[in-house]
């Protein structure tokens, strides 16, 4: 049996297509006598039904708070260059943006030329600094274990700490 994967006025990627689209229905295929579809097939809009595994959902890596903070990866339109242009890129026809603020025109861009040079390394990027709270708050958590319980320190965790604590120190007070 199946179960829908995708729901309406969801945002996916089309891979035959090449393209972003909305979901506009949702199509179940129904057989006399059973309770639930057998398959199920997604009206996008552009000219013929898609299954499941045509489709790619928009990544949004949850939200990381940190005092305060809600940084989050959304997926920008590349206005610059067409979608054949960018078919080898990760997610073609788009850049990543870090939204810092709750508006998604806010935070981190990287420009289009650089993206184009290397999309994979710039994708990478875009994460590592959406976990950076994250990452941060661990390093003040473990600074703070280790400042409470010296004697508790096993020696193979020593170099780590010290490192926690130089990047904890650096983001709050700037370099030396």
């Amino acid at each position: 049996m199946a179960h829908a994967q995708f729901h309406k006025n969801q945002r996916v990627f089309v891979r035959p297509v090449g393209t972003w689209a909305r979901i506009e229905r949702v199509i179940p295929q129904w057989t006399k006598g059973l309770d639930e579809p057998i398959r199920i097939y997604y009206d996008v809009g552009l000219g013929r039904e898609f299954g499941a595994d045509e489709l790619h959902p928009e990544t949004n890596i949850d939200a990381v708070d940190d005092e305060g903070e809600h940084w989050r990866l959304v997926r920008a339109h590349n206005k610059w260059q067409a979608d054949a242009e960018t078919s080898n890129h990760p997610y073609p026809g788009t850049y990543p943006i870090v939204a810092t603020s709750e508006s998604d025109n806010s935070g981190w861009r990287v420009p289009s030329a650089e993206y184009a040079v290397s999309p994979m390394r710039i994708e990478r990027q875009a994460r590592m600094v959406v976990c950076t709270p994250l990452l941060a708050n661990a390093a003040k958590q473990l600074w703070a274990w280790a400042k409470a319980a010296p004697e508790e320190v096993p020696d193979a965790l020593s170099e780590a700490i010290l490192q926690a604590r130089e990047a904890v120190t650096y983001m709050e007070d700037g370099p030396e």
